[in-house]
């Protein structure tokens, strides 16, 4: 393991040897992140928003799922407040990506503000458990990791809102990819986790505030409820994490 300093000064060839060292760890997102970009461009188009809406989303938010949320949003009446309430859940879970990587980011100056803002699932996974090779400058190998899955991000939505607003009128189905975005999301987090009370309450709590408040007003009770049960069994949830945490710091370490 080779540890190096933040070198905002480096000279062009360490830069680009960081450069070859991060992008084959990123060809396997390269294929995700266009194909899952372009199903975000066309849902925009199918919903009237205009091409460079989904590749602005995609440049100043960088979510996917997020952007699937915030461009239905601006397609019907927007609720600041409603929006704002489904992103911060939604993305919850950078928070413990940030705690995570502390220690990673410090002392790397000017290029810090880009990597918390560009940090995603595919680009921590990269990130927290791959040391770049020796030799290579550990700030510019993670700010190429990030840009490069930012980049594919946004080449993706930007042909998916070109070719959705060509299409869109002759598409049909396109408009359900953010719910069977949700759907696999949660399959994906069913299997993985070692408990599943937490999705049973928040399936529980959205059914009861649907009942009492109706489809349009039922998303922040349900969110409020989820808080509460959450809250009150922590102490059942916590304990499965805690494992399951200690095992893949041994999996990495090993």
């Amino acid at each position: 393991m080779t540890e190096t300093t933040d070198t905002t000064g480096a000279a062009p060839g360490a830069r680009l040897a960081a450069l070859r060292a991060a992008f084959p760890l990123t060809i396997p997102i390269l294929a995700g992140f266009v194909f899952l970009g372009i199903t975000c461009g066309i849902y925009a188009g199918t919903l009237g928003l205009p091409w460079w809406v989904p590749v602005l989303l995609s440049i100043v938010i960088f979510a996917g799922s997020a952007e699937f949320v915030v461009a239905s949003q601006l397609a019907g009446a927007f609720n600041p407040l409603t929006t704002f309430a489904v992103v911060l859940i939604i993305n919850a879970r950078h928070l413990f990506y940030g705690l995570s990587m502390l220690e990673r980011f410090r002392g790397l100056g000017r290029k810090r503000p880009y990597l918390i803002f560009g940090m995603c699932d595919e680009t921590f996974s990269i990130t927290y458990a791959t040391e770049p090779p020796a030799g290579i400058d550990r700030g510019w190998f993670m700010l190429w990791v990030t840009l490069l899955n930012h980049l594919y991000w946004i080449a993706g939505c930007t042909l998916g809102g070109i070719f959705g607003t060509v299409v869109a009128t002759s598409i049909e189905g396109v408009s359900f990819a953010m719910t069977a975005l949700f759907v696999v999301i949660f399959l994906d987090q069913w299997e993985k986790d070692r408990q599943h009370l937490s999705a049973v309450i928040g399936i529980a709590a959205a059914a009861v505030a649907l009942c009492i408040m109706g489809a349009d007003n039922f998303m922040i009770p349900a969110m409020a409820l989820i808080l509460i049960g959450i809250a009150c069994t922590r102490r059942r949830i916590e304990p499965a994490y805690a494992e399951s945490a200690t095992e893949d710091d041994g999996e990495g370490r090993a």
